[in-house]
């Protein structure tokens, strides 16, 4: 256990002695409480003899004297140096509902349901709405690639601050952090506006609207007195180019789609959407399906080195963040804590997102090639391990290094432990 006991080391600065004991043990039951993750189950696991006043847990979530931002810089900083010390830092951004019950939830508001509304009826709910920033690891063992979150920002209802100010923010904040390296941020068309944000040593991806108002780039200046064109002749909308694209316009490539390579036929030309940048071209790229089974996708870019090829690989890898948001709600619980007042639902989400990051950077460091799950007769097939896998396997840890610590079994004993470790390492 030397690994994780390493990683939370990292944290000790952000912390006060107390606060650093009372975070490594909400950690502890965090990991390890089976069913809900409420505060209460976490002292249970982690405080079962009641070491210490069990509204002392409560207050540091709600009132301690720590800041996420501290944490969130320890994270990224270890998370980028180990798992992406050269080259451009792919990251992913989106927003997501922590959903919570109650009148008084101190945060909470009614937003759009992205999970259970559909194009002909949005639904809403009651919650937390988070921005989250994601780092994109490709794992060692293969296959689609992981979502580390490495920093977050709640966003409120009637918030000043829009949900793509908060995520333009939170990426000059890890320029700050990482101020030699250079970054590349995905997001979808919520985000798009990104394009013209100027963050910093960062290109920007993201979908671009079927009816996108788009335009040839400014002609010369003539010499005539008068304000200069700012934007060139109308072009059609990104649907009307794909539409009017002759048959050798598309190109035939190679795109990576979630782990696996598909056929796709792209179409790339340099435009000016001057509603998002009044300055600088975007590339736009259209990729289409050669057996016209799916709908064309329309794609920007502020990279105007990138292929056709690039750009779809590296939307299609977003859905990481996707999975991570799942697993998080899912295997972590990260709704459940029932913390109400001043910072304490905030701060109880944001944990969630951030001890997602930690369980994966303690498992690619301990497992790097996988296969610690349990066989099962109906998965044979199985080869890369889910982030339910990697959760496992640190609660069979911690739960080893606890059981060992009341007495250490003898060595007839082991199978009897053993089965103990796996059955507590999948219990939820």
């Amino acid at each position: 256990m030397t690994g994780w006991t390493a990683l939370l080391e990292l944290t000790r600065t952000s912390f006060r002695a107390p606060s650093f004991a009372l975070f490594a043990d909400l950690l502890f039951g965090w990991v390890c409480a089976p069913g809900r993750r409420t505060i209460t189950a976490m002292i249970a696991v982690a405080d079962p003899t009641g070491r210490r006043a069990h509204d002392a847990y409560h207050r540091f979530v709600r009132d301690g004297a720590w800041a996420m931002s501290g944490l969130w810089r320890v994270l990224a900083v270890h998370a980028i140096t180990r798992f992406a010390p050269t080259g451009v830092v792919m990251l992913d951004v989106d927003d997501t509902l922590f959903h919570k019950a109650g009148r008084n939830v101190e945060g909470a508001g009614v937003f759009r349901d992205a999970v259970r509304s559909t194009l002909r009826r949005v639904v809403y709910a009651l919650g937390l709405n988070l921005v989250v920033l994601t780092l994109r690891v490709t794992p060692p063992w293969g296959g689609p690639p992981i979502a580390l979150p490495v920093n977050a920002r709640l966003h409120r209802k009637n918030d000043t601050t829009s949900t793509v100010e908060h995520a333009a923010t939170m990426l000059r904040e890890l320029a700050s952090w990482l101020p030699d390296r250079e970054f590349h941020l995905c997001g979808d068309g919520a985000y798009a506006s990104l394009c013209g944000a100027g963050l910093p040593r960062t290109h920007v991806t993201s979908r671009i609207r079927r009816d996108a108002a788009l335009y040839q780039p400014a002609p010369p200046r003539t010499g005539r007195r008068g304000r200069p064109r700012t934007k060139g002749e109308r072009l059609p909308t990104p649907t009307g180019i794909a539409t009017n694209a002759r048959a050798a316009d598309w190109q035939q490539v190679d795109a990576e789609l979630r782990g696996r390579t598909v056929r796709r036929l792209v179409l790339v030309r340099d435009v000016l959407w001057y509603t998002v940048n009044k300055r600088d071209l975007l590339r736009l790229v259209i990729v289409r399906d050669p057996d016209g089974i799916e709908p064309d996708d329309f794609f920007v870019t502020t990279d105007h080195t990138a292929t056709g090829a690039q750009v779809a690989s590296r939307y299609a890898g977003r859905w990481s963040i996707e999975v991570c948001f799942r697993d998080v709600k899912q295997d972590l619980g990260a709704q459940d804590p029932q913390t109400w007042k001043r910072q304490g639902p905030e701060r109880a989400a944001s944990l969630s997102l951030w001890l997602h990051a930690l369980t994966w950077c303690w498992y690619l460091d301990t497992h790097p090639t996988g296969g610690t799950w349990i066989t099962r007769p109906w998965y044979p097939h199985k080869n890369t391990p889910s982030f339910l896998d990697a959760l496992a396997a640190l609660r069979r840890a911690l739960w080893a290094r606890r059981i060992t610590a009341l007495s250490a079994p003898a060595a007839e004993d082991t199978k009897i432990t053993d089965v103990l470790l796996d059955t507590l390492a999948y219990a939820a």
